[in-house]
């Protein structure tokens, strides 16, 4: 398969606004159903005290934020929070830790039990526990795991203003072990701390040119937090967000495109735009981790004004 390469990426992101929802819906519609969302829920089952310098994150103990340190959750209250999500409409659910890695053997087991639990829910499963050896991939994938979530965050270029503890080449080469074992991946990135659009598009081609592109692709709208270091960055534009939805979809027509974290400051209509440009996975549940996300029962609402309808679980 041939690369992608910036430039054409670029090319696109950059063309008539009209046209380049036009290219991205064509190309929606050839490999999903436009009237069908993929909702998923999140919680964070080990919360704060991380080890790593994301300038983004309230869960680094390197960041000012003071954020509360939550221990590992038990598995009971993990199974009724998915409960809970399957009845809001949720088909996947994520279980996220803070932290490098799970260095514990005693709490790696605890994921895989949830994650085993979880799967026994009919519902798609997804974590998010950092680094991952060969072991663990495999372990995870036998107990039921249907995707790992590992975001590239930014631009191999911009990386380096984000994340110091790791290098992109640290997430990619965990990519690459998640996806041998058979689990699908969940990679995407955040925009707004400070990148450029062409930084924007960079990260995109990036994923687009992974030897397997990630089956869900999320694009998280930084939320600021005051503490961090780019809590003072200047938001995206929503146009441009729209914009980096339709290239993700032309760039990766089979993948998901997840509109992620800071969907709460997107109106309607423009999440509709991100929709119609190819937006077909959203995150549900009035908390993402550490941030806000919708308020109870807009969705519901939404989706009936734009007559859609709830993605069944595809991988259990």
């Amino acid at each position: 398969m041939r690369e992608n390469t910036f430039e054409e990426a670029w090319k696109i992101f950059t063309s008539p606004f009209f046209k380049l929802l036009r290219e991205a819906h064509d190309v929606h519609i050839r490999n999903f159903d436009e009237q069908t969302i993929q909702i998923s829920d999140i919680l964070s089952v080990k919360t704060g005290g991380c080890s790593e310098d994301c300038a983004y994150c309230a869960q680094s103990a390197r960041n000012g934020t003071k954020a509360p340190k939550q221990p590992m959750l038990d598995l009971e209250t993990v199974v009724n929070a998915a409960k809970l999500a399957k009845e809001r409409g949720a088909s996947r659910f994520c279980m996220s830790t803070s932290g490098r890695c799970l260095t514990q053997e005693s709490e790696f087991e605890r994921i895989c039990e949830m994650v085993c639990a979880v799967h026994e829910l009919g519902m798609e499963t997804c974590v998010t526990v950092g680094f991952l050896n060969e072991q663990q991939a495999k372990k995870l994938k036998e107990y039921g795991l249907d995707y790992y979530n590992h975001n590239v965050d930014t631009s191999p270029e911009f990386y380096g203003n984000i994340v110091t503890t790791r290098t992109i080449d640290d997430r990619i080469r965990t990519i690459e072990i998640v996806q041998a074992a058979g689990i699908n991946v969940c990679s995407g990135g955040i925009v707004g701390m400070g990148e450029t659009n062409e930084d924007r598009v960079k990260m995109l081609v990036l994923l687009a040119n992974l030897k397997t592109p990630p089956r869900c692709v999320p694009i998280n709208k930084l939320v600021k937090i005051p503490g961090t270091r780019v809590d003072d960055s200047k938001p995206i534009d929503d146009f441009d967000f729209v914009r980096l939805i339709a290239l993700a979809r032309i760039l990766m027509p089979k993948s998901y495109v997840k509109i992620a974290a800071g969907r709460n400051t997107l109106s309607e209509s423009t999440q509709a735009l991100c929709m119609f440009a190819g937006a077909n996975a959203l995150f549900s549940g009035e908390k993402l981790l550490t941030v806000d996300n919708m308020k109870d029962g807009h969705d519901s609402a939404l989706f009936q004004k734009l007559d859609i309808k709830l993605e069944k679980p595809q991988c259990v």
